[in-house]
């Protein structure tokens, strides 16, 4: 049964939903002129915006920042008919308009940086990655970073080799960063035909996700064990054994951050009801204690890194070859899930 809520706004949606197709249509003439193009943005949205939305933002997506409050819906519809003309611009003219959206306070005209951002992406990665890198540094609520995940899977299909900077982010002490490593890996199998997906098993995505397995906050769990379901139309057998690796660990340890992210990833429907029994039993009476330590690898690695200089039992050629050497197990796991 539909609440009195959900009527409400599912009709306040319905009834802008053509004007937040024209401002769409307007911002399409604007796009090689940024400052007209965020001043009749922010207009827009300031007319679709739902104020009681907007007062729900700070509870729902705390560290939002200031925002408009305009419901996705009515986002999305203006996304819409700005991408297609998009195409018709120059990615110089595309990543233009990024950087000037990239500046803005309100995170909806701030998001919109991202739609520039996939125009650009093909003809001009080595700037548009610059910018991506700059709005990840930037975000700091968990909407902004799932947002920004759909671009950085579309960059990583795009080329390969860009799975580098998820390798760096794992090492962060910005939790947010942490977490876009868990969103992108949970996005990008669904960036593609469920025929190709396939295509992803050799890449390091389940082995980002594992390093990162044991971290201690609550946002960037959430995103890891999203991963994990995800990733299960990658590679279900591998998710199984990691699954089946970390129950263990977490059990062997009672690391309460491991058990958290091995229980939720279990309740995808996909999973076979013997083994999510078997998991469960295994983590039975491991729960997640206020205060605990990270556990994962890469916290420990980067824990290493950030002790002073010269404190015993630091060694900085040591810890580099030790980055290297994850870095590169990595990779030959990555291959030999081929």
């Amino acid at each position: 049964m539909t609440s009195e809520v959900t009527a409400r706004a599912r009709a306040l949606v319905a009834d802008r939903l053509p004007e937040a197709r024209r401002l769409g249509q307007a911002l399409a003439e604007l796009v090689d002129e940024p400052e007209s193009f965020v001043n009749v943005l922010r207009d827009g949205l300031v007319n679709l915006a739902d104020d009681e939305y907007a007062a729900e933002q700070e509870r729902v997506a705390p560290g939002s920042g200031a925002v408009v409050g305009v419901r996705w819906p009515l986002v999305h519809a203006v996304e819409k008919e700005l991408r297609l003309p998009l195409s018709g611009y120059s990615a110089a003219s595309a990543l233009w308009l990024a950087q000037r959206l990239a500046a803005e306070q309100e995170r909806e005209l701030r998001l919109f940086a991202l739609v520039a951002l996939e125009r650009s992406l093909a003809d001009d990665s080595e700037r548009s990655w610059q910018l991506m890198r700059r709005l990840a540094r930037a975000a700091n609520d968990w909407v902004s970073v799932d947002s920004l995940a759909g671009l950085y899977a579309h960059g990583l299909i795009l080329e390969r080799f860009r799975w580098a900077e998820l390798e760096q982010l794992v090492y962060s002490d910005d939790p947010w960063e942490r977490r876009l490593v868990g969103s992108t890996v949970a996005t990008i199998p669904f960036r593609l035909p469920a025929g190709r997906r396939a295509e992803l098993r050799p890449t390091p995505g389940l082995i980002l996700i594992k390093s990162l397995i044991g971290d201690a906050q609550a946002e960037v769990q959430k995103a890891l064990s999203w991963a994990l379901r995800s990733w299960y139309e990658v590679d279900a057998e591998g998710v199984v054994e990691v699954l089946r690796d970390e129950a263990s660990q977490a059990r062997a340890t009672d690391d309460g951050h491991r058990a958290w992210v091995v229980r939720d990833a279990l309740t995808l429907p996909a999973h076979d009801p013997d083994f999510v029994a078997e998991l469960r039993a295994v983590l039975e009476g491991v729960r997640r204690r206020s205060g605990a330590a990270p556990t994962s690898a890469a916290s420990v690695i980067a824990a290493s890194f950030r002790a002073p200089a010269g404190a015993a039992g630091t060694d900085l050629a040591e810890l580099a070859d030790q980055a290297l050497n994850e870095q590169g197990r990595r990779q030959r796991l990555a291959g030999s899930r081929r």
